[in-house]
């Protein structure tokens, strides 16, 4: 069905919203030139202040081997883990309504899980030997550890603990599974560690997706659908591709143009898996209509999605000051929840907490997160900024950089 984008109201020229022209060009600059070195395919870049968009540009192709087909600024962009913080708001939909609460135990919405294990690693006898021992948990897991990733649960991706490796063999990605087949295969397996204690990055998310599920009644992309992006117009937010006026998918260098963070996205073949940690897709202008929604206390144009009170609870920093971080944590980057970078993490989002520590500039209380594949957003109510770069490019060395580059330049074009 075809739709039309809903972007934010755009202003006459950045300077209307305290922006400086001609700085943000050095956006252009350097995405250009990394284009034309082939660094990178293309990207989208959006920044707004004031509720209204001050600088939105495209930027080189949707596919590398496919120059045809030039990137535009609704081309839609699989989120990754930027879909985290909008299943996060239809979670605290849920919580708004009373039929959910951050201290529940998560084995009243999925009883396996009453019976989860920690697995433990130590020593076998032989060289280099390890086997695993299995312990009761401390405490039951919570619908608030799910939020701020203190579940016990781990990605089997990002590392080779015994523990993880069992998720890389039960195949716990598997995009043709339900979330119902997710989670009995998650309880089948120990937790990485005891729940509440350490932070460690990991498919909490998407178990949150399921409780969602099990709570409403509904599949997670339903439920998605009719309470928070059709109500916000994001028209291209999905589990699904929605193409508009000729734009397409935006996919990685290479010849299949596959993610090598992920599992593989086929339009043709789309996945059955509703990721909650992973598995929307969007455009820039979308997720800046999201982002501009959390900013305004839960409403946008006259529409409330939560209240000023559960957004102000959303983007606090939950993590207790005896928390320990996963061996994952720093490969998060200028994301980690660390407090030697001033940072925390809230409901579904990173958050800073002090001023100074951190390596890029912005502001107490600005909330971000970005996506395996290099998409990334920060919103700042002090400044009252948003900006969304839109980006797939497999090799991690070459998107991290474009996140602290995107601070810099925009932070630096501030003129008021």
């Amino acid at each position: 069905m075809p739709f039309k984008t809903c972007a934010l109201d755009q202003a006459d020229t950045p300077e209307e919203v305290g922006l400086s022209a001609r700085r943000l060009r050095s956006i252009s600059s350097v995405f250009n030139a990394d284009i034309d070195r082939r660094k990178i395919p293309g990207a989208v870049v959006l920044v707004a202040r004031k509720g209204r968009i001050a600088w939105f540009e495209a930027f080189g192709f949707e596919h590398a081997d496919t120059p045809r087909r030039p990137m535009q600024r609704h081309s839609v962009f699989r989120l990754a883990a930027m879909t985290r913080p909008v299943i996060g708001v239809a979670a605290l939909i849920l919580m708004e309504e009373g039929r959910l609460a951050l201290n529940d135990p998560v084995e009243r919405y999925i009883p396996e899980f009453a019976h989860l294990q920690v697995g433990v690693e130590t020593a076998d006898g032989k060289p280099g030997g390890r086997r695993l021992v299995l312990e009761p948990v401390r405490r039951a897991m919570t619908v608030h550890d799910l939020f701020r990733h203190t579940s016990g649960l781990t990605y089997g991706q990002f590392g080779d603990s015994l523990v993880q490796r069992q998720y890389r063999e039960s195949a716990t990605m598997d995009p043709g599974q339900t979330n119902a087949e997710m989670v009995a295969k998650l309880a089948a397996i120990p937790l990485q560690c005891q729940p509440g204690e350490v932070f460690e990055y990991g498919m909490s998310t998407d178990v949150l997706g399921r409780v969602i599920e099990i709570v409403s009644g509904m599949d997670l992309a339903r439920f998605v659908a009719e309470r928070v992006t059709q109500p916000l117009r994001m028209h291209a937010t999905a589990f699904g591709l929605k193409r508009q006026d000729g734009a397409g998918l935006a996919l990685p260098s290479g010849a299949s143009g596959k993610s090598t963070a992920l599992f593989d996205y086929d339009e043709h073949d789309p996945p059955r898996w509703h990721s909650g940690g992973a598995g929307l897709l969007s455009t820039a202008g979308d997720y800046a209509r999201f982002c501009q929604m959390l900013l305004s206390g839960g409403v946008l144009d006259g529409v409330r999605l939560l209240s000023r009170k559960t957004v102000e609870l959303m983007l606090g920093n939950h993590l207790p000051p005896a928390t320990r971080y996963g061996s994952s944590t720093t490969g998060l980057g200028i994301n980690a929840p660390l407090p030697d970078l001033g940072q925390g993490h809230g409901l579904t989002v990173g958050v800073r907490t002090v001023r100074g520590l951190s390596p890029v500039p912005g502001s107490v209380g600005d909330f971000y997160w970005g996506g395996a594949l290099g998409t990334y957003f920060w919103a700042d109510p002090q400044e009252q900024l948003v900006a969304i770069l839109m980006l797939q490019e497999n090799d991690p060395a070459t998107r991290v950089g474009y996140r602290a580059l995107l601070r810099n330049i925009v932070y630096g074009a501030l003129e008021d």
